[in-house]
């Protein structure tokens, strides 16, 4: 396999760095259903406790593909 595939152009970082300026919004606003569908929706205290813990354990996690 070449190192030309596993290298990161300049072009790659330049598109990169575009698409970080970029301002993400939604393709549309909800409609007045979607609205009154989550105004009415809870999270059980189960699953908010998990996504607590998840998002604990996410904040101390060492950066992908890292070596030691």
């Amino acid at each position: 396999m070449s190192d030309e595939r596993s290298q990161v152009t300049d072009a790659t970082r330049a598109a990169e760095a575009e698409g970080a300026q970029v301002r993400h919004v939604a393709d549309r606003p909800a409609s007045p259903e979607e609205e009154e569908l989550v105004e009415d929706r809870t999270v059980d205290d189960e699953v908010r406790s998990h996504y607590q813990e998840m998002t604990e354990i996410g904040a101390h996690e060492k950066g992908e593909g890292q070596v030691p």
